[in-house]
């Protein structure tokens, strides 16, 4: 068997998709795999970690107000269809599964094209530019909550969760102690803009830090892809309690296992991972769908929501500082988001890809 993953620009995408590999691979051992990804996106290195074999296509923003890169990107989501065309030709995969990104809407386009069943996973609540584009040629629709299936054609949609990767549960607070220098009894906070990381995130971040030197210990990962100047600065200023990285693979899940409370984005697919860890949320969304994700979270008391434009460091401070010191808050925020993202079963995905394939 041999199946087609795609999904890049930021992290979120690739995740799930790495966690559905690893499933897969349980029952079938042999099964081939390639990613199709961008070239400037963080995927490839993670992907790449995980064994699996990478290509870049050309590829282009789909955006829904008028700009002179519109054109641009015609030409370059043409381009990546026709080399997505060469693509499935040669590699003849058994099916093509995304998780979202603009990377995936020629390759499965060129797919459908070719007669190669497709798999599409809806994470967050609003149904992305992508998977509206993919949703019509798809074989199967699958949704990371029970609210998003009516979203999408009842036939050939199911509620399956998000997929969870292994390694996030192998993580150990004896060797996050050991990679961080961690001290004893004192909380720890792991905070992270996402794959890319976050400019505002880190704001926020770094404005949190004086208030915080005498509670907790912050691990801040702060993206390779955004300015270093004053999260550097910040970690000279503070170096006891404060400490920050560009990327992780494998240290990911150590600081998940380190973490009393996660300060991160909106995406489901982070939230599920921190659901799935029995993890307390404090969520800054980004403008726009992710929003939507987190005050859905916060009508189930499952998450705490800070609005990244009216917020500031002194108000995310004060929450960890309230939360750490109430137990049965902490509690309640834990259980609520486990009992609203649980994540998908092996044996649910197993059953669908072979329902797809055969």
């Amino acid at each position: 068997m041999k199946i087609i993953f795609s999904g890049g620009g930021t992290l979120g995408p690739v995740t799930p998709l790495l966690a559905m590999r690893e499933m897969i691979m349980e029952s079938d051992p042999n099964a081939e795999f390639l990613w199709v990804g961008t070239n400037r996106g963080p995927e490839k290195t993670l992907v790449e970690e995980a064994g699996v074999r990478f290509t870049a296509l050309s590829s282009g923003k789909f955006r829904r107000y008028l700009s002179i890169w519109n054109i641009v990107d015609v030409v370059r989501i043409g381009i990546g269809f026709f080399q997505s065309i060469k693509l499935v030709w040669k590699e003849k995969p058994d099916v093509c599964i995304s998780a979202g990104g603009f990377i995936s809407v020629p390759l499965h386009w060129a797919a459908w094209l070719l007669g190669v069943p497709t798999w599409i996973h809806q994470q967050d609540l609003h149904i992305g530019l992508a998977n509206k584009l993919m949703q019509p040629v798809a074989t199967k629709i699958t949704t990371a909550t029970k609210d998003q299936v009516r979203l999408f054609p009842k036939k050939k949609s199911q509620w399956l969760g998000n997929p969870i990767r292994k390694e996030l549960f192998e993580g150990s607070k004896k060797e996050a102690k050991k990679l961080f220098h961690l001290e004893d009894e004192i909380p720890t906070v792991f905070a992270t803009g996402g794959g890319t990381g976050s400019l505002r995130v880190n704001q926020l971040i770094i404005e949190s830090i004086a208030h915080l030197e005498d509670v907790c210990q912050v691990i801040h990962l702060s993206g390779k892809e955004r300015p270093q100047e004053l999260v550097e600065k910040t970690e000279k200023t503070f170096p006891d309690r404060y400490q920050v990285h560009q990327f992780f693979t494998h240290e990911m899940k150590h600081a998940y296992a380190a973490a009393d409370i996660v300060i991160s984005r909106g995406g489901f697919g982070t939230l599920t991972e921190i659901a799935a860890l029995g993890k307390i949320a404090i969520i800054i969304p980004k403008p726009g769908h992710q929003v939507e994700n987190v005050r859905y979270l916060e009508k189930k008391g499952a998450a705490i929501y800070v609005n990244e434009r009216t917020d500031d460091g002194n108000y995310i401070a004060k929450t960890v500082k309230l939360l750490l010191q109430d137990k049965t808050h902490q509690n309640q925020l834990r259980e609520g988001l486990q009992k609203t993202l649980p994540p998908a079963s092996a044996e649910d995905v197993k059953k669908i890809l072979q329902t797809i394939i055969s």
